[in-house]
């Protein structure tokens, strides 16, 4: 099947998922406390319903435009705008007769299944699967450092031992701490031997961020193709999985990543590559100059990037990566630990969206589907699952009009002051709150489109 349609049935399955649980948070405690629920929809049924059939005086349904879901609450001022109903005099089954408390745990409850849900499937993961590491023993090449880095004192070749004094388990890691969390130092061993703790800027993040250096830190690789893409620039030219990149333009390339800057370089131009198959000169360093001399037992070819300045191979991964397993009770901490962080990085980077850069990489449907992989896989499905529950239940406890959270302030108000706002003020702070929502998605899904088709 085509990886869009495998990446799309993912997303409409897990959006599916977070929407009639997130509602379900909002239902249950309705109806426990006695208040009517006219309507339980998952998508919008704007004209017309997909499926709808009522049971029990709530109407259950399907609507035709996936950008959410709801359930509609007797008296309560929602996205339904339903003024007739709020013209009436309070009836007892209705949102608006029941105690401050009462509503306010109506209206966080489906925040708190999404953070509930992420949590639990976390720990599930963790049960079932375990987690990879890559400890810095299992890297024998280490890390090609980004030039930036370079500067504070990092080298080609280090391998991170350590950040801020603690042992760093997992050493991929390392650019996430850096960009999301506070680093003052770090530990590394250089390739001569020499262990070194070095300084980082408090604002490393900020300057990652703006020069686009968001993984400053990639495991060293030889130029040894892991695979070839079917259709590629690459393929056409006759490359292979296996085959080792020896030059680029008569520049010598020693790893991966100076066989991929040389392609960034040289982009939209033709790339002259000289390579050996088979295993031939697999382990001995080769400069252009070499490469020239026993070019009759080499193999030269010219590849032409695409448009996106790609040729289409996957680099190789030569270090070790281990799992983890752990019992029941251990999967609960650990679950917990990653959905604790998960929420904490992301609400970390959320500052960069007011930024004029951060706010072109907003994404929509399109950035979520992205984080669903080519291929049918559980584990994969259900960290992202895990992932976007927090992402929902964060956004939807930001204090805006139409949003659960603007609904808690305006509630938490009321609680304090002992006063309800007027009932005008709220229909005009939905509406304002719902046309800044439709901004946002219309937004979003636009920065999409624009990168599908320009990018």
């Amino acid at each position: 099947m085509d990886p869009f349609f495998i990446k799309a049935l993912q997303l409409i399955l897990s959006l599916s998922l977070l929407i009639v649980l997130h509602e379900l948070g909002h239902f249950i405690p309705a109806k426990i406390f006695k208040t009517r629920v006219e309507k339980f929809f998952l998508f919008f049924d704007v004209k017309f319903a997909l499926f709808k059939k009522k049971i029990g005086g709530t109407e259950y349904g399907i609507g035709w435009l996936p950008l959410g879901g709801y359930v509609k609450i007797s008296g309560m001022i929602d996205e339904s705008m339903d003024k007739e109903q709020m013209a009436q005099p309070a009836k007892p089954w209705e949102f608006r007769s029941k105690p401050a408390w009462q509503r306010l745990i109506i209206m966080v409850g489906g925040v708190t299944v999404n953070i509930v849900l992420g949590f639990f499937i976390y720990m599930m993961v963790m049960f079932v699967w375990g987690s990879p590491y890559i400890t810095a023993e299992d890297m024998p090449n280490g890390f090609a450092v980004d030039d930036t880095f370079k500067e504070f004192g990092f080298r080609d070749g280090d391998r991170v031992l350590e950040i801020n004094g603690e042992d760093l388990k997992h050493s991929i890691d390392v650019n996430k701490y850096l960009f999301l969390r506070d680093v003052e130092d770090i530990t590394v061993l250089h390739q001569d031997g020499e262990r070194e703790t070095i300084a980082v800027p408090e604002d490393i993040g900020s300057k990652m961020f703006e020069k686009g250096t968001m993984f400053p830190f990639v495991p060293m690789e030889y130029p040894i193709l892991d695979s070839v893409v079917a259709g590629s620039p690459a393929e056409k030219a006759g490359l292979r999985k296996g085959d080792r990149i020896i030059a680029v333009n008569d520049f010598e390339v020693g790893y991966w990543h100076d066989f991929t800057r040389q392609v960034e370089e040289n982009q939209g131009e033709p790339l002259r590559l000289i390579y050996s198959r088979d295993g031939e000169f697999e382990s001995v360093e080769m400069d252009a100059e070499k490469a020239d001399l026993l070019e009759d037992r080499l193999q030269t070819i010219s590849v032409t990037p695409d448009e996106e300045g790609n040729i289409g191979v996957y680099r190789p991964t030569s270090f070790k990566v281990s799992h983890e397993k752990y019992s029941f009770a251990e999967s609960i901490s650990k679950g917990f630990d990653l959905a604790y962080w998960t929420l904490h990085d992301y609400v970390a980077q959320f500052k960069y969206v007011f930024t004029k850069k951060g706010a072109t990489q907003v994404g929509g449907f399109g950035a979520i589907g992205g984080l669903f992989p080519d291929q049918w896989n559980w584990q994969s499905f259900w960290m992202t699952t895990a992932f976007i529950s927090i992402i929902l239940a964060f956004m939807n406890i930001l204090p805006i009009p139409a949003l659960d959270g603007g609904h808690v302030v305006f509630l938490l108000y009321e609680m304090v002051t002992g006063r309800k706002p007027n009932e005008k003020f709220m229909e005009y702070a939905q509406l304002v709150g719902f046309v800044i929502l439709i901004a946002l998605v219309l937004f979003a899904n636009g920065n999409d489109i624009y990168r599908w088709l320009f990018e």
